[in-house]
């Protein structure tokens, strides 16, 4: 009881000790928010360069990218900022936020961008993407191809793909391949050969029915 009535006898006054504390602290978050934001305005204009770069190289030549930074009273994960992320794929067409313009190949290319990017600077060794070529098909599949080889001299990456200008593209194909057994269902995990990949980059290319044309696209998809 003597504890209790010291604790309520001293409470304004813890109050306004936790309250300095707090005061403290928001000055300190406000600092490391300024600088966060001080770096970001440095690299945002290198980002926005280079994204509108490789979309020229994915076949989008008139695309335009933007970063905008709003500054808020309040502080969350992103410090006191809110980001939006603005995007163009058409001449003459106006910045809007990315989700309410950007188709599914678009959108694909635009992540493959930016994943490009921030793997040359990234301390993370691995990146698995998952069928981030969704929505595009032929050429711009083939320069896809050829930009998540780059990454992959740096960074090891495992990219889950439909696509036949993909799949050769990489070092080691491995096909997911699901049985039954006593009703249920196994997935295993297949390292292809030679012979067996020409065979399964042609049903990708053709379906069920495998042709000869099939298989000398096949070859010569995986000596490109």
């Amino acid at each position: 009881m003597e504890e209790r009535m010291q604790l309520s006898a001293s409470f304004e006054q813890l109050v306004k000790q936790k309250e300095s504390v707090i005061a403290a602290q928001l000055v300190q978050l406000g600092k490391v928010a300024a600088t966060l934001n001080s770096k970001r305005d440095q690299a945002l204009p290198k980002v926005k360069n280079d994204i509108e770069r490789l979309l020229k190289k994915l076949g989008m030549p008139y695309a335009q990218f933007e970063v905008v930074l709003t500054s808020t009273e309040t502080y969350h994960q992103f410090g006191n900022t809110e980001i939006l992320f603005l995007f163009s794929a058409n001449k003459g067409g106006a910045l809007q936020e990315v989700d309410k313009v950007a188709s599914g190949g678009e959108l694909s290319r635009l992540m493959l961008a930016i994943k490009y990017i921030t793997a040359q600077s990234s301390k993370i060794n691995t990146l698995v993407f998952d069928e981030i070529d969704t929505g595009v098909s032929g050429e711009i599949a083939s320069l896809m191809g050829d930009m998540m080889l780059e990454i992959s001299k740096t960074n090891q990456l495992i990219a889950i793909s439909h696509l036949p200008q993909i799949a050769s593209k990489a070092n080691t194909h491995l096909k997911v391949v699901k049985t039954v057994k006593n009703n249920n269902t196994i997935s295993d995990v297949v390292v292809l050969n030679k012979e067996e990949r020409i065979e399964e980059i042609a049903k990708l290319l053709s379906g069920k029915k495998l042709t000869k044309a099939a298989f000398d696209n096949a070859v010569e998809l995986l000596n490109q």
